[in-house]
């Protein structure tokens, strides 16, 4: 098999990792070829239309194990192939001359054993770093039962270093993927929470200790192959930030692609509403200071989808609002639907000037069309708006669901550039039937 034929196989195969995020880490060329930037390393096209600069590929498709979701399992009868460790550091170094990518996105199957695997991708890396001298941005994933000191070595080569948790509980990972265990998965993340402390902490007594991982490292877990509730996933995301300092959970809504009884059918949509609504909250919880607790709970444990997670917190929480704008600290702004980051930054630093009408608060950024129903400027509401529960939750419902999504059948979805607004005004009224019933 030729270079070309292994190229196709195993970028196609590596397409179902998420990876499009920016490096994290600043790094200028030294001496060596490559940079790596901080903003980001986007300016290519991925088949499958994401804007990414990475060559994304596998090690080799071959895989010792057989979970039921994954295209390269086991019992799949797929065109198999690998590359080698020069092979694959070749293949780099030429696309990057090209100006194809400017830096690498690296998983694998399991070929043979996770270390084998594991060894063979240090090779490439090695490779890359030492024979090349590329100092561009690489991305590794870890294999799951591989041993520490093989982590610790890839970490020390690439910026991030990443393993996939793959399934939000373990009971749904020996259901599905019975060949890998929660000890594998989360033993590995401890040891480079632990090697990047203690890096940190070796940074700051010797200005050339070795790094380890300077971008951190993040996970991946597949939505909707199981029934866990959007609450169990969000709680999960907590957790993995708390206890392992991740940079980013990734949620990948599930594909069909593989007929077992285990799966669902290969009929069913990927919940796209659903991984859309659970990266909103998650990053409530890395930029806005919320909880899981807050976002969702045991008996509202599935978000809404006419309304984002931000909107419908403070819908049940409406004792906090309304919240004036010219005197709130900068933590309550936060909460406020419609008040980003930047924008509550920003009128802590305007409102030392001179107070702020609702004209001010929209030349700053903030988003009116949502954040009226919550907030107050001298004392006062934004003209003709009344600030109650029901009138703002039936403003906010109405005005998503028509600018959003289309309702078919009692089934939402949301829109595409091409589709035409379906409004089932039923469903509309029945989601907010259930905001008042939640008070």
């Amino acid at each position: 098999m030729d270079m070309y034929e292994k190229l196709t196989i195993l970028t196609d195969a590596a397409k179902y990792d998420v990876a499009c995020t920016s490096s994290g880490v600043s790094r200028g060329a030294g001496g060596s070829i490559g940079t790596t930037s901080v903003a980001g390393i986007c300016h290519s096209w991925a088949a499958d239309g994401r804007c990414i600069s990475l060559l994304k590929v596998l090690f080799t498709n071959y895989c010792r194990y057989d979970c039921a979701y994954c295209i390269n399992r086991k019992s799949n009868d797929v065109p198999r192939t690998a590359f080698t460790p020069k092979e694959l550091a070749d293949l780099t170094i030429e696309f990057y001359r090209r100006n194809y990518i400017e830096g690498l996105f690296l998983s694998s199957g399991v070929l043979r054993t996770p270390d084998y695997t594991m060894e063979q991708m240090i090779k490439c890396v090695r490779i890359l770093r030492q024979d090349y001298g590329f100092n561009g941005y690489i991305h590794a994933k870890v294999i799951p039962g591989a041993s520490q000191p093989l982590i610790e070595i890839l970490g020390s080569l690439v910026d991030r270093i990443s393993i996939n948790i793959e399934l939000p509980s373990e009971k749904s990972l020996q259901r599905l993927a019975p060949q890998k265990t929660k000890l594998n998965i989360l033993s590995p993340m401890k040891t480079i929470t632990e090697k990047k402390d203690i890096a940190s902490k070796e940074m700051i007594k010797y200005r050339n200790a070795p790094r380890f991982a300077p971008a951190g490292q993040s996970t991946q877990m597949i939505i909707g192959a199981s029934d866990e509730t959007d609450f169990h996933i969000l709680r999960l995301s907590q957790a993995l930030y708390d206890r392992y300092k991740l940079k980013r959970v990734f949620f990948s809504a599930y594909i069909p692609m593989n007929n077992d009884k285990l799966l669902p059918s290969l009929d069913t949509k990927p919940p796209l509403l659903r991984e859309h609504r659970l990266y909103q909250a998650d990053w409530l919880l890395r930029f806005y200071g919320f909880r899981a607790e807050e976002i969702l709970s045991e008996q509202d444990n599935m978000f809404n989808p006419l309304l984002d997670p931000k909107c419908n917190w403070a819908l049940n929480n409406m004792h906090i609002f309304p919240v004036e704008i010219n005197t709130a600290p900068y933590e309550l702004l936060l909460r406020v639907p419609g008040i980003g980051v930047t924008s509550a930054r920003r009128i802590v630093a305007a409102r030392k000037m001179a107070y702020l009408d609702f004209d001010a608060l929209k030349k700053i950024g903030v988003v009116l069309k949502r954040a009226q129903y919550f907030i107050t400027c001298k004392g006062r509401a934004m003209p003709y708006v009344t600030i109650d529960r029901q009138h703002a939750s039936h403003m906010l419902i109405s005005s998503s669901a028509k600018e959003n999504f289309k309702v078919t059948n009692g089934e939402i979805s949301q829109l595409s550039f091409f589709d035409t607004p379906q409004l089932n005004e039923k469903f509309i009224e029945k989601q907010q039937e259930r905001m008042v019933i939640n008070v």
